[in-house]
């Protein structure tokens, strides 16, 4: 999605209506609502700090037309980074028979990522508020706190991701900098 707009294709500032598929993600999410209104950058801001399933589906068909295209995407990536162990087949990993990675192609997604500087500041965003809710209908002041305590706790850590399903059980990608030099370590 960032590739996408570092490419002009879209615009951080652009407006996402949440479709029911979006709408209907578990796990961990923004709250939405079909029918409502949300920036790209505020849906990204959500995948960063809280796991945003619904977010990562309503970017997803944003980007792609339908999440099924945006994983075709994802995948021709992978590969393009030299994600040799990696197949997606959907956009927020949750459990799915053939879906699969390993830890250093975790590696190599986050060093591509942490090349974004816009990523840096949400993996480190502790905690925000956003707005969720269909206009003119009940609207919410969701509090989006991140996952990643190392954040707060560890100085230099300018974060990553962390990630947790009852499959894979906890799993987080973790970077340090202190001076020239950053370290991404991974643990599944």
């Amino acid at each position: 999605t960032l590739e996408a707009a570092e490419r002009g294709q879209i615009s951080l500032s652009d407006p996402v209506t949440i479709s029911p598929r979006a709408a209907s993600m578990g796990g961990s999410q923004m709250y939405m609502e079909a029918g409502e209104q949300q920036t790209v950058e505020t849906l990204l801001k959500g995948m960063a700090i809280c796991s945003a399933n619904d977010a990562c589906v309503a970017c997803a068909e944003y980007v792609g037309g339908t999440e099924e295209i945006f994983v075709e995407m994802m995948n021709k990536r992978a590969k393009e980074l030299g994600m040799e162990n990696t197949h997606f087949v959907n956009t927020n990993g949750l459990p799915v028979a053939d879906h699969y990675t390993s830890a250093y192609d975790i590696g190599l997604m986050s060093k591509e990522l942490l090349a974004h500087e816009q990523t840096k500041e949400w993996f480190n965003t502790w905690q925000t508020t956003i707005t969720v809710g269909l206009p003119g209908k009940k609207q919410t002041e969701l509090g989006l706190t991140n996952t990643n305590r190392l954040i707060k706790l560890y100085p230099g850590a300018p974060g990553i991701k962390t990630a947790f399903t009852q499959e894979a059980g906890y799993s987080l990608s973790g970077s340090a900098t202190k001076g020239d030099l950053t370290l991404i370590a991974v643990v599944l």
